[in-house]
């Protein structure tokens, strides 16, 4: 009797890959950050506005004069080109990943890709210009934007065309018929299906390299602890030599040395740990341990590698009301040690000798949220920059800054329904919040 085989299209064969593919595009949508314009750096902004400003008009003249269209309308044409002056403003370009203006240029073009050429699509009554248009625009904007906001804005900015249209249609607009309407909703779906998985594949593209990028990281952090575990033994070489040397200057030389090394070594092993847990952004795995928030930071105060004993005197501690949560304590004293040593490095930025008070952590509870501040006397932070030190390799200390460990605090938050919140001024020293919710 012959053996039956399981087709590949069997139900127990196709739901490990749909398992996948659901989790895929579930990572897609939960944790990465949404980026508004991608690639915004001054001069590809400045190519835009150029483009924008110069070729709405030359393209008018080219639909009214030489190629004429069944509908233009020039002051509309001059409305759109003037959208691409934001782009050209030197001034307001330093800063062109500044919150507000990735707003500004995310709106702007909404308004001229989507709204803008759907209507222009409908006035013309979708002929074979303005159809191939749109299909193009439909895949400009995917490349301009992420593909969760590309593929909203497409429907929003049509959708709100069409009513429009609707509502205020042009006496001069063309009619279409339900054939081709029919026909060029088939081309438009093919090319905004085909937009959004380029875009797609794009962004999982980039997660992968981050991801490698990440693994790379952790893998040379482990490798340092060879070289230190020979520092530790020289450590206790010279502990040994101390020992065995007649009391005086010389012994006390090499204990200070001893003490000195192993102080190196565990400040080091210290930021390994921090690193290799860092490099493990996209990877937390769900834990279900019940923690104590004060337990956390205590030991997290307790074991840190301060580099002097200013440095910890600079610190007090507020233990106003312990909350408890489920989450992992290894990963919540990461995120307390991330935090507190970016206190400790604005404070050092200031120049100035830290003073007992100028790092303060506090634990309380507020209703049905438990609290975790950690607030320092450091230079600050910028207002444009607080939107985006949660995002993985941004850094406002490009010298030393990886900018992954704020990334993995959000993570870590995340991963229990929590959130981070920073507020700061420049000068005046920042305060980053833990918000908690107890179950």
């Amino acid at each position: 009797m012959p053996i039956a085989r399981l087709r590949p299209s069997s139900p127990e064969r196709r739901r490990p890959g749909a398992r996948s593919w659901r989790a895929r595009l579930a990572a897609s949508l939960r944790d990465w950050p949404l980026e508004p314009l991608l690639h915004a750096s001054p001069w590809r902004l400045r190519l835009i506005g150029l483009f924008n400003l110069v070729g709405q008009p030359l393209f008018g003249w080219i639909w009214t004069v030489w190629l004429p269209q069944p509908w233009e309308s020039p002051w509309l044409r001059l409305g759109v080109a003037a959208l691409g002056i934001p782009f050209l403003a030197q001034r307001r370009l330093r800063e062109p990943q500044g919150d507000r203006a990735r707003q500004l240029f995310a709106l702007i073009c909404w308004l001229q890709l989507p709204l803008y050429f759907s209507w222009m699509y409908l006035c013309n009554g979708g002929n074979a210009v303005w159809l191939s248009s749109l299909a193009a625009v439909i895949l400009i904007y995917h490349q301009l934007t992420d593909w969760r906001l590309a593929a909203l804005g497409t429907a929003t900015g049509g959708g709100l065309a069409w009513l429009l249209f609707l509502w205020l249609a042009p006496a001069g607009a063309a009619p279409m018929d339900a054939t081709q309407a029919q026909v060029n909703a088939l081309v438009l779906v093919f090319a905004w299906s085909t937009a959004l998985a380029l875009g797609f594949s794009a962004a999982n593209l980039r997660r992968e390299q981050v991801s490698h990028t990440l693994a790379s990281m952790g893998i040379m952090a482990h490798e340092l602890r060879t070289p230190l575990a020979t520092m530790a033994l020289v450590g206790d070489a010279l502990r040994g030599e101390a020992a065995q040397a007649e009391a005086g200057a010389a012994q006390e030389r090499l204990e200070r040395l001893a003490g000195r090394l192993h102080s190196l070594v565990r400040h080091m092993n210290h930021q390994i740990d921090m690193q290799i847990a860092n490099a493990r952004l996209l990877r937390l795995r769900a834990h279900a341990d019940t923690v104590s928030a004060a337990d956390v930071v205590r030991d997290v105060v307790h074991n840190y590698p301060y580099r002097s004993t200013r440095e910890r005197e600079c610190l007090t501690l507020d233990i106003r009301q312990d909350f408890q949560f489920v989450s992992s304590f290894t990963l919540f004293t990461q995120v307390i040690a991330n935090l507190l040593k970016n206190a400790l490095h604005a404070l050092a930025a200031t120049g100035e000798t830290p003073r007992p008070g100028d790092l303060h952590i506090e634990v309380n509870r507020r209703g049905a949220l438990g609290l975790i501040v950690v607030r320092d006397a450091g230079v600050g932070i910028a207002p444009r920059l607080q939107t985006r030190i949660f995002e993985p390799f941004f850094s406002t200390s490009h010298d030393t800054g990886h900018g992954l460990g704020l990334a993995f605090c959000r993570r870590v938050l995340d991963s229990v329904h929590g959130r981070i919140r920073v507020a700061s001024r420049p000068g005046q020293g920042a305060t980053f919040t833990l918000e908690i919710p107890l179950h």
